[in-house]
Formats: C-alpha cells, structure tokens, sequence
C-alpha cells in the first residue's frame, strides 16, 4: 500500500489539472461559498459565518479533493491497464484500492486542518469546541467519498466523462448536505429529506466538532448515515467495480 500510494502521489503531482482540483479548487469554493453565506441569517444555524465557513470548507475538500479526484484515478488506472495488472499480483483488491487512495486522503486531512486553522487565525473564529466530532466527520468524510468514488468510476467510461458523472453527487452535496447552506436554515420539511444524502451525516458531525450544540441523537443520527453510505458504497463497489477497461 505504501508503494502505491508513493507512486499514485507522483502521479498526482504530474498531472496538473488534479493537482489544480485538489489544491486550488476547494480554495476558489470556500471564496464562493463566504459571498453566499454573508446573505444568510445564521443565528437559527448556531453558526457564525467563520465557523460556517470552516465547515463548509472541510466539506469542500472532502468533496473535490477525495471524491472528485479519486474518481478520476480509479478510472484512469482501469483505462490503462494499471489495475488489471496490479490483481496479478500478491496485493488484495482492499489494498490495491485504499493505496490509490492514500495520497488523496492524506491531502485532504491535511487541507481539513488548514481549513481550520486559517479559520481561526485569519477570520477570528473560536477554536474547534468539539474537536474529536472534527476528527471523527473528516475520517468518516474520507472514507466515505473514497468508496463513492470507486462506485462513481464504475459508470464512468472515460477521464473525462467522471467531471459529468460526478457531478450529481457534488451539486446535491453543495445544496442540501450542509455545505453551502447550513441544514438548520432550510425549511423543515427539505431538511429532512436532505438529512439521507451522501455527505450530510459527515457535515454533521463536521459543524458539531466547529460549533458544538448537537445532541447525543443527532450525533448517532449523524454517524450512521455515514456508516449507512459506506456500507452501501462498499457493496456497490463489490457488486460493480470494474477492473478492466469498458468496451
């Protein structure tokens, strides 16, 4: 897993158009989502605009940094053959997957952490009241989008048809999980169909571990839509995943 996730991480840094999306893109979004946030009363939410944006962006990274660049990796492997002939080997299909991924995910805690400290550095925020919640939503978060990406590249027949095929999964996310638009200012009746989407249960426990005030209940709400997405994810990937090129 180590020797993938060394030779993924080269990879990565080669190609600039992922290294753009994972570096620059969640900086460009959080920039989007303050002007629209500076439109929103927040006090329902418990959230001030720096700590709503400190989660929106850990969410952001989750997304375009695991999710979106992982898709495309799972599938540029496949195309070329890289996957068909590392199952030749002695590494199981878990590992072959998790080294893919390692490079990602390890970005993307990192970017989580800057997110944070830029958060309460730069924009005045109050450090992190919850930050095991914090941890626990960002590893979850990674997890998550990990196994949605390696479901995601299953449909996706080419590099770059995955900006279209991942598209639905990112603007649901942006609206109506949390990051864009906190869950507590939507009308009841939407936040609780939004409450069953991908990253919501992530988001969750993201603002809990910001801005503390969740309950025991949200919070086991929370934990398990994201375990209720893994576990779906992971059967998904097992069930469709393909190793070889479509034809």
């Amino acid at each position: 897993m180590g020797a993938l996730g060394r030779a993924e991480l080269i990879l990565l840094v080669r190609n600039r158009t992922a290294l753009f999306v994972a570096l620059l893109m969640p900086v460009a979004m959080v920039g989007a989502l303050r002007g629209t946030l500076g439109g929103m009363d927040l006090a329902g939410a418990g959230l001030s605009i720096a700590e709503a944006l400190m989660t929106g962006g850990v969410g952001m990274v989750l997304i375009l940094v695991v999710y979106l660049n992982l898709t495309s990796a799972f599938v540029a492997r496949r195309e070329e053959l890289v996957l068909k002939r590392l199952r030749t080997g002695e590494v199981s299909d878990t590992e072959i997957l998790a080294g893919t991924a390692l490079p990602a995910a390890a970005l993307a805690l990192a970017q989580s952490v800057l997110v944070v400290a830029a958060g309460v550095v730069l924009l005045g925020a109050d450090a992190p009241r919850r930050p095991e919640l914090l941890v626990v939503g960002a590893l979850l978060g990674t997890v998550v989008m990990t196994a949605l990406a390696a479901a995601t590249s299953a449909i996706t027949r080419t590099v770059e048809s995955a900006q279209i095929t991942t598209l639905p999964l990112f603007m649901v996310s942006a609206g109506g999980s949390g990051l864009f638009i906190p869950l507590d200012v939507l009308p009841d009746r939407v936040a609780s169909v939004c409450e069953l989407l991908p990253m919501t249960g992530v988001m969750r426990l993201v603002e809990a571990g910001v801005g503390g005030g969740a309950d025991a209940a949200q919070l086991t709400g929370a934990a398990l839509n994201a375990l209720a997405w893994t576990a779906i994810s992971v059967f998904a990937v097992r069930r469709w995943f393909r190793w070889e090129p479509r034809r």
